[in-house]
């Protein structure tokens, strides 16, 4: 019987936040990994993911099919992670996540490889918000190319490094008060160790083939609760500021341009009007993080052991009982 080191799984947007998580969980499991990326010369410290020589990277946009094709020839799988939460010059939504989740698919069709795609809960073509509609188009384009591509929609997800959690440490860190826009909107956030353990099973040939998989976490939080839950772990007393989604989108018209944490875009906003909830219909199905046999960890679990650095003492503070 072979083994996974005579398999080649080529990652696209493998050098991001979930792929490199990704990258680290294929190389546990002693796949071949070859990573596809707009700037591999910067994607060199996904290296010591796995042994010597066990990860490659190579040059690819998924705006350009010629580099898409030679960066997936002689793969076994190609996993397609690339998105953009926000959008700057060509890397649109419809550009990246729509036209450029179909060049994948189209490639791998062509190669005869596996193809594993990662969308999000709330992929939606009736959507008021353009990121959700272009991932439902790039789903739907998958599954034309490829009927037999495994689809994973994660809700908000959260690790050592993410755009979530920490930009709110960030901000309880430099603001007396924090605005809080969608407070009652309801998340499952999911640890991102945990997506990236579902999507090596779809590597595995575990998960079902043409099916698509929503992956939440144990709990469902409120927005507030969830900024709530930063503020304990952080010791930080921050009063929290609700603002219509009125007048957030308001603001967002002027903090699209803002840097860093401070960034909102008038469609960041739109999507917070909608609960990001796994489906009754996937539980049902057991197309979830528990149907793949895998125990979802907590915010509570995870979150500590890298928030810590916002202590206003740092990591061995004693926090308050």
């Amino acid at each position: 019987m072979a083994s996974n080191l005579d398999t080649l799984v080529t990652v696209f947007g493998g050098s991001g936040f979930l792929g490199r998580n990704v990258v680290r969980a294929l190389c546990k499991r002693d796949y071949r990994v070859r990573v596809a990326v707009r700037r591999p010369e910067l994607a060199g410290y996904l290296q010591p993911s796995g042994r010597v020589g066990q990860v490659h990277t190579v040059q690819a946009n998924l705006r350009f099919p010629a580099s898409v094709e030679a960066a997936l020839r002689d793969s076994h799988v190609v996993i397609n992670l690339v998105g953009v939460l926000t959008e700057s010059g060509g890397q649109t939504f419809d550009a990246v996540q729509a036209r450029g989740a179909e060049t994948v698919a189209k490639a791998a069709a062509a190669a005869g490889s596996a193809l594993v795609h990662v969308s999000a809960i709330g992929a939606d073509a009736q959507s008021p918000s353009r990121y959700a509609r272009a991932k439902a188009a790039g789903e739907a384009a998958v599954l034309a190319a490829v009927p037999s591509a495994t689809i994973f929609r994660p809700s908000v997800m959260f690790g050592p490094e993410d755009q979530f959690t920490n930009r709110f440490a960030a901000l309880a860190r430099i603001s007396p008060v924090l605005p809080l826009v969608g407070g009652e909107t309801k998340m499952q956030p999911v640890y991102v160790g945990d997506v990236a353990s579902a999507i090596a099973d779809a590597a595995d040939g575990k998960a079902k083939a043409g099916a698509t998989y929503e992956l939440g976490g144990p709990e469902v939080l409120t927005m507030r609760e969830i900024i709530e839950a930063i503020l304990e772990i952080t010791d930080r007393k921050r009063m929290l500021a609700p603002l219509p989604f009125g007048l957030a989108r308001f603001q967002a018209n002027f903090l699209q341009f803002a840097p860093g944490a401070f960034k909102l875009t008038p469609d960041q906003v739109t999507l917070l009007e909608r609960d990001n909830i796994v489906s009754e219909a996937a539980k049902a199905s057991g197309l979830t993080l528990e149907g793949l046999g895998i125990t979802p960890d907590s915010l509570e679990a995870i979150a500590p052991q890298y928030l810590w650095r916002f202590r206003p003492q740092g990591q061995f503070q004693r926090m308050s009982v």
